[in-house]
């Protein structure tokens, strides 16, 4: 980090591409991925190649500005995230995964936090028919199976990285625990963290969180309003959206976000406009809708971030061939 600015001093393309460190962190991740879609096809998972580009993306993206392009004279975005398509989907096959990139215009304090990047990609997963219970359990067997995968397949380069096994103890040890976002929210409060009640647990509180646990836990229950519209709202307890996170301990913080999704066509209205979007700009989802879309949930696992972990990098640039940070113009 540089004394000066504070910010991030990224090392040149040729130093990154040629470090022995960073060639192993990127072979760990081709094997994590290789690890990933062996369990996902062998759970009946298709894979398909997501979209880049389309007349809208993911409006919740946690603060961070979408990328807007010139499509023949049409505004069009960059993906934030593929969720609406991976709904989509659905309509071809019951589970289907991606391997997606993804562009968020990240707010310039975020460079400094070890997790957040301009540039990244998602492994997205999306069960039709799903709840929110099956979208946990295959979040957590997949992280599982992933570990040792890349236990049994990348020790060389985890002798290189010089990682410390220990830590992958924690994440096969057990079931994940469940925490409510109102116990980590006052779990924070009580550690002197001013966490709002009714927003997503933010970056720093999160990784305090993380830091403070001994295994990996879920985060769900988010209230209404904190999250996109899509997640849905339970039937039972109004105000609270069927979601979740991953927190991973040792300061990793996130991994992945989830939920139940809301597919019913007057209830994505309705949601769309409590956030105070024209629901025309969804058109071409609104209308899938309207027509039928499957129920369904899912998740997406930051790829960068999980390959930090398991090779116990210091950031989630340090997995990226062509790291990006906010603020920082890059090839």
């Amino acid at each position: 980090m540089s004394q000066e600015t504070g910010r991030v001093q990224l090392p040149t393309p040729r130093a990154h591409l040629t470090s022995d460190r960073t060639r192993a962190t990127l072979a760990v991740q081709s094997k994590f991925l290789t690890g990933a879609r062996e369990f996902l096809v062998g759970e009946g998972f298709q894979e398909l190649l997501p979209p880049t580009i389309g007349p809208v993306t993911d409006p919740g993206a946690r603060g961070a500005k979408q990328v807007d392009i010139d499509y023949y004279g049409h505004r069009y975005k960059l993906m934030t995230s593929g969720i609406l398509y991976k709904q989509a989907s659905l309509l071809s096959f019951d589970k289907i995964f991606h391997v997606a990139p993804n562009v968020r215009l990240e707010p310039l304090e975020t460079a400094v936090t070890h997790r957040h990047l301009v540039e990244f990609h998602q492994l997205d997963v999306e069960i039709g028919e799903g709840s929110r219970e099956d979208a946990l359990d295959i979040a957590e067997r997949l992280t599982k199976y992933v570990v040792e995968y890349v236990l049994v397949h990348a020790q060389t380069e985890l002798a290189v990285l010089g990682r410390d096994l220990e830590a992958f103890k924690q994440i096969l040890a057990g079931p994940y625990g469940r925490r409510s976002h109102a116990d980590v929210v006052a779990d924070l409060q009580g550690r002197g963290h001013a966490q709002e009640a009714g927003a997503e647990v933010d970056w720093e509180g999160e990784e305090i969180i993380s830091r403070a646990a001994a295994h990996p836990f879920f985060i769900t229950d988010y209230p209404k309003g904190s999250r996109g519209f899509y997640d849905k709202e339970s039937t039972t307890e109004p105000g609270v959206l069927r979601n979740f996170d991953l927190i991973f301990p040792g300061g990793f913080g996130e991994m992945m976000s989830g939920s139940e999704r809301e597919s019913d066509y007057r209830n994505l209205v309705m949601r769309i406009r409590e956030t105070g979007e024209n629901p025309a700009k969804y058109d071409w989802y609104l209308t899938l809708a309207r027509e039928g879309l499957p129920s369904s949930a899912g998740f997406g696992l930051g790829v960068e971030r999980f390959t930090r972990f398991l090779c116990g990098l210091d950031a989630a640039w340090q997995a990226s061939g062509y790291p990006k940070l906010p603020g920082d113009p890059r090839p």
